[in-house]
């Protein structure tokens, strides 16, 4: 383990090979985003948004369902067998079969066909579940300091990624609209020699014998037999649906009230990763607020943006899309270093991953609310983000003021 201050060249490596990898899983992730809401919404009639006769808007909702879907099993399952297997051999196989699965992707706009296109993003989407991964192998070997200001870098290239998506595939779409899902393949299949590079080798455990055994017995849910760790999770998914349900419908609010296309869509989801990404470089200092102090102001904040968004003004939403980036990015920069400095005693593969399940599960539930209130009309579905952001954070408020009455109570009278 090393600590914040001088360290050796290999940990250096290992965070920007962490950096790069989640830079360029995200890449290939957000290019649907600014692709997907002209194709769905625009009112011209194609092989995607006319399947079996379904309104175009329950299809859109659809198709960001399933992605997440694929997240959401494969963040349940990969943490856990990279417990077992090793960080390395995991990162490697999802990292080049997520590159096939865009491929797939493309063949399936190129054919204008619904039904590949919702297997190809599953797919993808189960394995590019590993970001809980590349988090728990940060985990394993920084702690303290550290640990908190490389996860925060980590989510600066998370970020990153939601930034050169959009805008590589607002670039590149006119060219073609498989030319990006083609582009981010490519940079998938470097990125997996990158991993075979730098990142070392390690001894599978042998607690289990079999991957199966890991993916009944010791699969990221399992944690929820612990208190605590189905109190973060309810609080969790409540603040994740608030934040999934901006990120899926943002873009279909561009659509219908600034009358935006790709590019327009491209250029305003760059301009929220790019505060996000700056934010998040320093948003992992350390501070002399306690770390739920501060994750329960950025949920408020947080929810304003998403309200503001769902009620306010043309100009004003705008806005508020661009600086939702600055909470969001505190938030993700506090909660996983708490995570692991707190539960990590249980499997740092594991816990990162029943973050990241949560984050899955409610762009699921989010995704099948919005595809039936967007119907009515798409600020619906933003407003109930804001509400459940909002209750998060009341929540987290209440947990940490919880914690401290017991931590208080646990000390010796004073004589």
């Amino acid at each position: 383990m090393y600590r914040w201050g001088r360290w050796p060249l290999t940990i250096n490596l290992l965070i920007a090979a962490a950096c790069l990898l989640g830079l360029f899983s995200t890449i290939g992730a957000s290019l649907p985003y600014p692709i997907l809401p002209p194709l769905f919404a625009s009112g011209v009639g194609n092989g995607l948004n006319s399947f079996l006769g379904l309104p175009p808007k329950m299809l859109f909702g659809l198709a960001l369902t399933i992605n997440p879907l694929g997240l959401l099993i494969g963040n349940t399952l990969l943490g856990p067998l990279s417990d077992r297997y090793g960080r390395r051999p995991v990162l490697m196989l999802t990292t080049i079969g997520a590159a096939l699965g865009h491929m797939l992707t493309a063949l399936a706009l190129l054919l204008e066909s619904y039904p590949l296109f919702i297997v190809a993003r599953f797919g993808t989407g189960l394995l590019e579940g590993n970001g809980a991964v590349v988090r728990a192998m940060l985990a394993d070997r920084l702690e303290g300091d550290l640990r908190v200001r490389a996860m925060s870098w980590l989510n600066g290239a998370f970020y990153l990624g939601w930034l050169a998506g959009p805008l590589l595939a607002g670039a590149t779409v006119v060219w073609g609209i498989t030319v990006p899902f083609w582009i981010a393949a490519g940079a998938l299949v470097m990125t997996a020699a990158l991993v075979a590079l730098a990142l070392p080798r390690e001894a599978p455990s042998l607690a289990t014998t079999s991957w199966w055994h890991v993916a009944r017995h010791q699969h990221a849910f399992h944690l929820l037999r612990h208190a605590d760790l189905r109190k973060l999770f309810i609080v969790q998914f409540a603040y994740t649906c608030g934040v999934t349900a901006f990120y899926e419908f943002y873009p279909l609010w561009l659509v219908e009230y600034p009358g935006y296309g790709a590019p327009g869509i491209a250029w305003v989801t760059a301009a929220l990763c790019a505060v996000m990404t700056c934010t998040a470089v320093f948003a992992g200092r350390p501070s002399r607020f306690a770390p739920l102090q501060r994750a329960t102001w950025s949920a408020f904040a947080c929810a304003t943006a998403i309200a503001a968004v769902a009620l306010g003004h043309v100009w004003l939403g705008l806005v508020a899309i661009v600086l939702f980036g600055i909470p969001n990015a505190f938030y993700n920069a506090i909660v996983p270093g708490w995570c692991a400095e707190r539960f990590g005693a249980l499997g740092q593969g594991a816990v990162m991953g029943l973050l990241s399940t949560t984050f899955c599960l409610a762009n699921i539930v989010m995704a099948l609310v919005g595809s039936v209130l967007t119907l009515l009309d798409t600020r619906l579905i933003l407003l109930l983000g804001a509400l459940l952001s909002a209750w998060a954070a009341w929540r987290l408020r209440g947990w940490r003021v919880q914690m401290a009455g017991a931590g208080a109570a646990s000390l010796p009278a004073r004589p």
